[in-house]
């Protein structure tokens, strides 16, 4: 069986015609020149020099945000580890609705609704430019800029389209929802238990958004901030650096996001062979995906394209027992990055 047509099946098309398969190899194809283009772009100048270092941290690595938009608007949103449980809140707000009694008197009440959960790419890229710009600004109150291009610039979205359904829009929203929502570790209580520990934390404690999506080259009236959480803000000081051009190269999948920032934090500080295994994994990246085989399909293809921007990142995904990591250079200069 051809290859690719093998890679369709597996995910789900077994019937493909030839003529998909052949297209899916084209664009595949193109995708991977488009990637060694960018990478060879990044190897003309270190991140440092280019002013494109970001910042990820433990918890921006262990509490990856949905893929996609959860189905249902469920309470809370995440996965268990063991005796762990990350859960994900999104932020609330009360509505008032109002409804006639039979008396023919109203009555109104409190609703309360959800902003929605942050996913897919945009809420990563923001993640990382936050790191970046807690080290520049040295301030929990991040400025984000009079104009909403400039800032889209920033984070490599220089696509963007207007419209209530334009990326612009959605942009925006992502941002509400990332600095509405709160990220939390849980301990499985017990009966017996001692004490029950809970380590979370507020992204944001204010957020001034100006900018109009059908005007994102006008400058707002006022300057666009978000205030971070201390707790948040004192938890990305120590993050560890990445090279913002891999990110907007990879930024059309949030699962090769994902895996480029977890393998950066995990080779900063890797001495020794190790084994993931491939069910730790899935618990860390494969929450929408049941199917195991699937999971390790999807991280094997995932890894691919973060190789083609981190070539140096010394991996062995073809081992029953799990993904081997072997010690490798960082994504961005690892002695730079101590002097700075």
């Amino acid at each position: 069986m051809d290859t690719e047509k093998q890679t369709i099946d597996e995910e789900g098309a077994a019937n493909s015609p030839s003529t998909n398969v052949v297209q899916f190899s084209k664009t595949r194809q193109q995708k991977f020149n488009r990637l060694y283009e960018e990478y060879q772009a990044i190897e003309k100048e270190n991140a440092w020099d280019a002013g494109e270092v970001g910042y990820i941290n433990s918890v921006m690595v262990q509490a990856t945000l949905p893929y996609r938009e959860p189905k249902g608007n469920p309470a809370v949103w995440g996965r268990t580890s063991g005796e762990w449980s990350l859960v994900i809140q999104p932020g609330m707000y009360l509505e008032s609705q109002k409804q006639t009694l039979p008396s023919g008197k109203t009555k109104v009440t409190n609703v309360a609704k959800s902003i929605g959960y942050p996913f897919g790419s945009k809420p990563r890229l923001l993640l990382a430019w936050l790191g970046r710009e807690i080290k520049h600004q040295k301030s929990p109150e991040i400025k984000l800029g009079r104009s909403l291009s400039a800032f889209l610039h920033e984070l490599g979205l220089d696509d963007a389209s207007g419209g209530p359904n334009g990326s612009i829009t959605q942009t925006k929203e992502q941002m509400l929802r990332l600095f509405s929502s709160r990220i939390a570790m849980v301990k499985t209580p017990t009966i017996d238990a001692v004490n029950w520990e809970v380590n979370g934390m507020q992204i944001a404690d204010r957020q001034q958004l100006w900018w109009d999506p059908s005007k994102p080259a006008q400058a707002g009236l006022f300057e666009s901030t978000v205030v971070l959480s201390q707790k948040f803000y004192d938890e990305f000081s120590n993050g560890v650096p990445i090279d913002m051009r891999a990110l907007r190269a990879l930024k059309a999948s949030p699962f090769e996001l994902d895996l480029y920032c977890w393998l950066t934090y995990r080779f900063f500080t890797l001495h020794k062979r190790t084994v993931v295994p491939w069910e730790a994994l899935q618990v860390q990246f494969g929450t929408e995906t049941v199917c195991s085989r699937k999971f390790k399909w999807k991280l094997r293809d995932a890894l691919k394209s973060v190789l083609s921007v981190y070539p140096d990142a010394k991996v062995d995904p073809t081992q029953d027992a799990g993904l081997v990591l072997l010690p490798s250079k960082t994504s961005v200069s690892r002695l730079i990055a101590m002097s700075r």
